[in-house]
C-alpha cells in the first residue's frame, strides 16, 4: 500500500488533517475497499503519531466508510449488493426532491454551471476514450447532483444527500474499476438539465426517475457478476 497524498502539515488539528487525508484516499479509490487499514502504518506515511490516525479511523467507522473484519482489524469499506440497492432507493425518494425544487429555484449561475459539467461529459465522450479518469468522471457525476440538490434551496436536502453520496462513491468505484461504462453521466444528465433548465417540474422528476432507476440496474447487475467472478476464482484456489 503506497498512499501519493504528502504528509500533513500542521496548521490544522491534526485529527482534522488526518481524517480529511484518509477520507480522500477512500474516496478517490486510493485506498480500495477492503483493504486492510494498519494505524502504524497510516501514521508513518502521513508523519504523525498513532493517536489522530486512531481517532480519524474511528470516525471513519462511524461514517460507515471503514468497517471492522473478523479479525477486529480495520478495512475500507465494501458495500453489497443490497447496500447498493437501499442507496439507490434513498436517492430516488430524495432526488425527486433535488430536482422539483431546482426546477423553480436554481439561479440562472447554477443552470450555468450545470450545463458546464454535462458539456464536460459529452466532450469527454467525443474524444478519445480515457481522456478522464474514472474518479474524474464520478467526481462530475458527484458534482451534477449535489449542485441540483443546492439549487433546490433546501439545505437539510443538500445534507442529507451528502451522507448518501460519500457510501454511493465506494459502490461506484468498486464497478467502475471493472467496466468504465457502468456511469452514464452524458444522455442522462441532460435530459435532466433540460428539464429543470425549462422549469419543468414534472419532466424533471421523471427524467431523474429514470435515470436513478436505470443506474440502479447497471450498477447492481455489475456487482453481481464482480461477485461471480470471485467466486469462481475462490473455488480455483
Amino acid at each position: 500500500m503506497g498512499l501519493s497524498f504528502r504528509a500533513i502539515r500542521r496548521t490544522q488539528s491534526l485529527h482534522e488533517q488526518t481524517y480529511q487525508a484518509l477520507r480522500t484516499a477512500i474516496l478517490s479509490g486510493e485506498l480500495a475497499g477492503g483493504e486492510r487499514l494498519i494505524e502504524t502504518q497510516l501514521a508513518q506515511m502521513l508523519n504523525v503519531s498513532r493517536t489522530p490516525v486512531r481517532e480519524a479511523l474511528c470516525q471513519l467507522q462511524r461514517e460507515n466508510l471503514v468497517t471492522a473484519d473478523p479479525n477486529n482489524g480495520l478495512r475500507v469499506a465494501t458495500l453489497s449488493i443490497a447496500d447498493a440497492a437501499d442507496l439507490y432507493d434513498c436517492r430516488i425518494a430524495l432526488e425527486q426532491l433535488s430536482v422539483a425544487g431546482a426546477s423553480q429555484n436554481a439561479t440562472p449561475t447554477q443552470l450555468k454551471q450545470l450545463e458546464s459539467i454535462v458539456q464536460q461529459a459529452e466532450n469527454n465522450t467525443q474524444a478519445r476514450s480515457g481522456e478522464l479518469t474514472n474518479y474524474q468522471l464520478l467526481y462530475a457525476d458527484c458534482q451534477f447532483h449535489r449542485l441540483l440538490a443546492q439549487s433546490s434551496g433546501n439545505s437539510w436536502l443538500v445534507t442529507l444527500l451528502d451522507q448518501v453520496f460519500d457510501k454511493m462513491i465506494l459502490v461506484r468505484l468498486r464497478t467502475m474499476e471493472y467496466n468504465p461504462g457502468v456511469l452514464e453521466i452524458r444522455s442522462e444528465h441532460r435530459r435532466i438539465y433540460q428539464a429543470v433548465s425549462e422549469q419543468n417540474p414534472a419532466a424533471a422528476v421523471q427524467a431523474i426517475k429514470e435515470h436513478l432507476i436505470a443506474s440502479k440496474a447497471r450498477v447492481i447487475k455489475e456487482i453481481q457478476e464482480i461477485e461471480q467472478q470471485h467466486g469462481k476464482i475462490d473455488k480455483l484456489k
